[in-house]
């Protein structure tokens, strides 16, 4: 799928890669990947959430491609990555053991940080050996490893099992987004962003948003409605930082309090009071400086044999 949709000028407007490749996975499922900045730099990986692409990492990219080797990739079916058959956690992580090892060196070491279902991947990867070869340190932004459905707000009534019945029928439609409306854009400000969203920033996350293939939108809400990762939490052991907006409406702060709270290594749980769910647009600066957090303290560095080296 082409980028024919999205916006094309200001931060938002995804920027140009220093070069693409694609990605096979375990499935044969082709990923659409992209690389920013130069070889050498330290190496992040970002993954994009559910009905997103790498257009959603626009600002992110742009900054840290500065410093920074920036690997970003397309989730089957979203973006440019084809459509494939499989949809599910294990398929995810098949499709991150696939974007590492097609752009990082062996033993090489990248932060590695997904928004939404994006933090799921990071999640559904954490017991494989490739993930434990590749990730130096992890974040996750506005994400949930279970209850998604139970615990969405998208709906202004009581939780119960009306909500979860209800919400569940909603983000699992199969009705088409159609166009980016004025109504459409509110619609979609209400439920995944937070009241103060500027237009721009809405606008951005609209085209994303409806860009999106129905049938792929619907495929992987079943996942995500039948979403259990807590074992692959307690899995995670890299230093990882944890990222939610307290206007989440999608995956509710609750969610980044309970990973914080589970995580075996959690470095910081960082709050953005009126963010809703899509904060590395809402709060580009915040997501971008959470990045560099971790790869300065976790990247960059020296191994212990260079420390040795350096003793002698």
């Amino acid at each position: 799928m082409s980028r024919v949709g999205h916006v094309t000028v200001g931060r938002y407007a995804p920027p140009v890669a220093r070069r693409e490749l694609v990605a096979v996975s375990a499935d044969g499922a082709r990923l659409h990947v992209e690389v920013h900045g130069e070889d050498g730099a330290p190496a992040v990986v970002l993954a994009h959430g559910w009905t997103c692409s790498t257009a959603f990492w626009a600002a992110q990219v742009r900054e840290l491609a500065k410093d920074h080797r920036v690997i970003a990739y397309d989730q089957r079916g979203h973006g440019r990555s084809p459509a494939a058959r499989a949809h599910s956690t294990a398929a995810l992580a098949d499709d991150l053991v696939a974007v590492l090892g097609a752009t990082l060196a062996p033993a090489e070491r990248a932060v590695v940080a997904g928004h939404s279902m994006g933090g799921m991947t990071i999640m559904a990867a954490s017991g494989r050996p490739e993930f434990a070869e590749h990730a130096a340190a992890a974040l996750l932004c506005s994400t949930g490893s279970a209850r998604l459905v139970a615990e969405a707000q998208v709906l202004p009534l009581r939780a119960g099992r009306a909500r979860t019945r209800i919400t569940g029928a909603v983000l699992g439609s199969r009705a088409p987004l159609g166009p980016v409306t004025p109504a459409a854009r509110k619609v979609l400000k209400y439920a995944t962003m937070g009241p103060g969203s500027a237009p721009d920033k809405v606008e951005a996350c609209a085209r994303i948003v409806h860009a999106c293939p129905t049938g792929v939108r619907h495929a992987w809400s079943q996942v995500l409605a039948g979403l259990d990762l807590d074992a692959d939490v307690s899995r995670l052991t890299v230093p990882t930082a944890v990222i939610g907006g307290t206007k989440d409406r999608l995956t509710p702060v609750v969610h980044a309090r309970g990973l914080a709270a589970a995580l075996p290594k959690c470095v910081g749980l960082t709050e953005l009071t009126g963010m809703g769910h899509m904060t590395p647009i809402e709060a580009p600066e915040a997501v971008t400086n959470a990045v560099r957090e971790l790869t300065a303290q976790f990247l960059d560095q020296p191994s212990l044999e260079q420390k040795k080296e350096e003793s002698l």
